[in-house]
């Protein structure tokens, strides 16, 4: 017998999704017979079930998968309660333009046994609002309710279009329960059009030829230029001609924001990243007289640091160069266009060279003169600076074991040495999943990436994404067909609480997805301390504890990595360092070393609790 929980969980698979994180209830009967009949039938279910037992977790590792696979999973959840409980990670698969399918049932509409699926139980009167949806949409690319056995297929299509076209993100969707119980024969179900062959997404477009001169004559012409991007990663073939261009007119890049992996820390015109406080933006932003915005929601904050009035701002955006999904956000530009990050960059060089050759015609070329290759020799050695600089803060340890803390350039320098050491890549294949918060930045430093792929953040502001991001990374990456020879997840300890680490490390150990987590335990919350000092620079708070202030988890904090042994029943590997003979040089780096030997050739989860002083 097959029902339009058939028809969906069919559809579904039939589309190219391989995953469906779930977390099941009362509205799922139909999912969850069709599923062992799949398992009678054909021996196994065509879509891989992965149980969540916390939703955030369930949607975070389904945001974890798509941001390495580029294509979405699904995930179930249950009605109006598991569609609350997705908690932030719904913010953070917009913000990220992840894909994303999520489903989750409704109450049923009758309750006199009208239907098969009728209302049976109390909760069903409780859970029945009259919005569902609601609950979501405004972070949603789209929503619609399965209506009927046989259009289900088309409403998923639909569905599907809006996930995987800029700019790609969620879509919800949501049923009562009769209907995903309707019964359909096995004529019919095999009849119905499944997939997505005549519902693709929309193709990337180009800058148009006008733009594309217009924004190359402004950067073979500036002073000054500088490339900002954020999320330009997100498709790695975008980052060689972003190189080209870079290194053709010697045009520093910076990353504001990063969402993902987005120049080679070795290139010698990348500036770094920025997150944007006050006095961190690159000193080159002041004296930009021509700036490429491309991929970037947020190039500065006009507060804090802006360009003079008289720079030309060209925005350059995929999917959505409005931002229409913010409030207010508005950044002075001569030129906003929607066009695709690898298209636009491979016309600008190409742009560029052609207007550079005519001009050389005549005797006034740029390319190669006094002017690029001057500035290409500050760039160089200014990356050059900063790089020394990190070497002298990584080798700085504390004299004294018994009263130091352990810094994190410390930390990340020794992890850095230990991942190239230990892995047969020598960390070339290692994926980077940031969750540090307020030392995001410095993780991006330290670490010092070439990698396209190899580093991605959440994208948003909700914390908790890390854990389950790296389980759904570990089972996109065996889809993917990513050779990562290590996942490392580094994230602070109020992120890793709000990570939910009884549900994540109960899933690694359960689907085998064995990977490194660094937490950077500071004792608390050190960005609520941050923005307080950064309206009330010296007010009451500005000198009281973080216990005072309530921003602190002392003086007794969790031992966290024994919550990664206890949620796995054992699996887990954990140590705490960072204080007393734990400070010292040779020891972090015999524990770190002994981490990765863990999830290398146990394939087991290891976590190191790496106690920092106080926020």
């Amino acid at each position: 017998m097959y029902t339009a929980s058939s028809i969906f969980l069919k559809a579904l698979a039939d589309a190219g999704i391989t995953h469906a994180f779930v977390n099941w209830g009362s509205d799922h009967p139909g999912l969850l017979e069709d599923l062992e009949r799949q398992r009678i039938e054909n021996g196994d279910t065509a879509l891989k079930i992965v149980t969540c037992p916390n939703e955030m977790v369930a949607l975070s590792a389904a945001q974890g998968y798509g941001q390495i696979v580029g294509k979405p999973a699904a995930v179930i959840v249950h009605v109006d309660v598991g569609t609350q409980a997705l908690a932030g990670a719904v913010h953070n698969t917009d913000r990220s333009r992840t894909p994303i399918l999520i489903y989750a049932g409704a109450s049923p509409f009758s309750y006199g046994n009208e239907h098969k699926g009728s209302r049976n139980e109390w909760i069903m009167w409780l859970q029945d609002i009259p919005d569902q949806s609601a609950i979501v949409r405004q972070y949603m690319r789209h929503t619609a309710q399965l209506n009927s056995a046989t259009t289900i297929p088309f409403t998923v299509s639909r569905g599907l279009q809006f996930a995987t076209s800029e700019p790609k993100g969620p879509v919800y969707m949501w049923a009562r329960r009769e209907v995903m119980e309707e019964e359909v024969n096995e004529a019919v179900f095999e009849k119905l059009e499944m997939g997505l062959t005549k519902s693709p997404s929309i193709e990337a477009s180009a800058l148009s030829p006008d733009a594309a001169r217009r924004i190359a004559s402004a950067l073979l012409t500036a002073q000054h230029p500088l490339i900002i991007t954020s999320r330009l990663g997100r498709n790695p073939h975008a980052i060689p001609p972003l190189l080209t261009l870079s290194t053709l007119l010697a045009i520093p890049v910076i990353s504001t924001v990063p969402q993902t992996f987005n120049c080679p820390f070795s290139h010698p015109y990348n500036l770094g990243v920025t997150y944007l406080y006050a006095n961190t933006h690159t000193r080159h932003l002041a004296s930009a007289d021509v700036i490429l915005v491309i991929d970037t929601d947020l190039p500065w904050v006009p507060g804090n640091q802006a360009p003079p009035s008289t720079a030309r701002v060209f925005i350059v955006d995929g999917g959505d160069p409005l931002q229409l999904g913010v409030g207010y956000s508005h950044f002075p530009a001569e030129l906003i266009c929607r066009a695709d990050a690898e298209l636009a960059l491979t016309q600008l060089v190409e742009s560029v060279r052609e207007t550079d050759d005519q001009a050389a015609a005549v005797g006034e070329g740029v390319i190669g003169g006094k002017v690029i290759q001057e500035r290409g020799r500050q760039l160089s050695e200014e990356h050059q600076k900063q790089t020394e600089l990190w070497d002298v803060q990584e080798a700085l340890y504390p004299e004294v074991p018994a009263d130091a803390t352990l810094t994190v350039p410390n930390l990340l320098g020794a992890l850095r040495k230990g991942i190239q050491t230990a892995t047969p890549s020598k960390g070339n294949k290692t994926l980077i999943l940031n969750e540090s918060v307020t030392n995001y930045h410095l993780v991006w430093g330290h670490l010092r990436l070439d990698m396209p792929g190899s580093l991605f953040a959440s994208g948003g502001s909700s914390l908790g994404w890390g854990l389950g991001a790296a389980v759904g990374a570990y089972l996109g990456a065996e889809v993917g067909k990513k050779a990562y020879d290590l996942i490392v997840l580094i994230v602070g300890d109020g992120s890793f609480m709000f990570g939910i680490p009884s549900t994540a490390f109960w899933m690694a150990r359960k689907y085998q997805t064995p990977f490194l987590t660094i937490i950077l335990n500071n004792g608390g919350w050190k960005a609520p301390k941050a923005s307080m000092m950064g309206v009330h620079p010296t007010g009451h708070g500005s000198k009281a504890p973080i216990e005072r202030l309530t921003t602190g988890f002392g003086p007794d904090c969790p031992d966290y990595s024994q919550i990664a042994v206890a949620a796995s029943s054992g699996w887990a590997w954990g140590q705490k360092i960072g204080v007393g003979e734990y400070t010292r040089k040779e020891t972090i780096e015999r524990s770190i070393t002994e981490a990765i030997k863990v999830v290398l050739e146990q394939k087991r989860c290891a976590v190191l609790d790496c106690v920092l002083e106080p926020a």
